[in-house]
């Protein structure tokens, strides 16, 4: 079948698996992955319930009771603050996240010929293996990645889903589902919160593009010299964050200093992207985050995303500019977006800056 070109965004260099190479017992890492020009993974942060990621409850959010009020003031506050938060009682089973967390990690105990079927090529960034590599002089991530689009259906690559064990395929395809509903509730919230047109959030989004990241990180004899993903804002609208096993390496950098996330039992690590910022005129801002890796475990986890439909353009909605309040960013095609974002080396947020007006 041929493929479709909807989601022809881009490519990165090839690049080999970290998974296989810490089989090999190193003890050294090697000099691509070495990289001092990080700020240590070590965190120093006091504890306190004020460097916590807020909590909000969207099934209060969504109530028709005066608890709505309460918990969309702290989501516009999470929002406007942080740029992230964690999303609790959120409709999606226990049960599914669980099949999703261990088909997961049995996804990437695949053996190397059957993970060759669905590697990346040089010219598409979808499939294993990592992404924004564009010199071969570039420093690399200590991780492993499965990237993929899910939705809109007709833009699916049919190699990489064929290849996908049949569980979970069927399991991918009901997460993708729950996840779609799940974000465009909270962008609906969003929209809520800031007194925009709600209308507007949801034709942005709701024939949007859907891609999920998987991430391995595995463990690494000197983790204070490697970065498991380098520091950047995301370039989507939203992104929902699902830890799959117990080991943390999530940080948001928040006032200049690295805060350390602990994800609650089966909840989301909710962060607003790149396009967001875009589409609220800078209300609400990306944040900076990056993952650090450990010394004797590994750690997985999947980020979904949800962006504009790649038919339309994105730029601040008109519902909240005003001669006072101007456009912050200039408008651009959704896919010329894309293609500037996966062209260039993931770092801070750059994609974004070239927007601002």
């Amino acid at each position: 079948m041929e493929e479709r070109k909807g989601t022809d965004l881009g490519g990165s260099r090839l690049v080999p698996s970290v998974q296989e190479l810490v089989k090999e017992s190193l003890v050294d890492v090697p000099p691509q992955y070495i990289r001092l020009d990080q700020d240590p993974p070590i965190i120093s942060w006091p504890p306190s319930s004020l460097c916590e990621v807020p909590v909000i409850d969207l099934e209060q959010l969504t109530s028709d009771d005066s608890s709505a009020d309460h918990e969309l003031q702290k989501l516009h506050l999470a929002c406007k603050d942080w740029g992230f938060f964690q999303i609790i009682n959120h409709g999606v089973s226990g049960s599914l996240l669980d099949r999703v967390k261990k088909e997961t990690q049995e996804f990437f105990k695949l053996p190397m010929e059957e993970k060759a079927k669905l590697w990346q090529t040089a010219e598409d960034i979808e499939g294993f293996g990592q992404a924004f590599v564009v010199s071969e002089e570039q420093k690399l991530d200590w991780a492993d990645m499965f990237y993929v689009v899910t939705l809109p259906l007709h833009i699916r690559k049919p190699r990489l889903f064929s290849n996908l064990p049949l569980s979970f395929r069927e399991t991918l395809e009901e997460y993708s589902i729950e996840l779609k509903n799940a974000a465009l509730k909270t962008l609906l919230c969003i929209a809520k919160a800031l007194k925009m047109e709600t209308e507007d959030m949801r034709v942005l989004f709701d024939q949007g593009m859907q891609g999920m990241r998987m991430n391995y990180y595995p463990h690494c004899p000197q983790p204070e010299q490697v970065i498991g993903l380098s520091p950047h804002s995301d370039s989507v609208g939203i992104t929902f964050l699902l830890q799959l096993n117990e080991v943390e390496g999530l940080q948001v950098r928040k006032d200049d200093k690295w805060i350390p996330v602990k994800p609650l039992t089966n909840a989301f690590v909710v962060n607003i992207g790149d396009i967001l910022e875009m589409v609220t005129n800078g209300i609400y801002k990306s944040i900076e985050h990056r993952a650090t890796v450990n010394a004797h475990k590994e750690r997985l986890s999947i980020a979904t995303f949800l962006s504009p439909n790649l038919d339309g353009d994105i730029g601040p909605a008109s519902s909240l500019t005003t001669p006072q309040t101007p456009p912050k960013f200039r408008r651009v095609t959704v896919v010329d977006y894309f293609k500037n974002f996966f062209a260039n080396e993931l770092k801070s947020k750059t994609n974004l800056e070239r927007y601002h007006i």
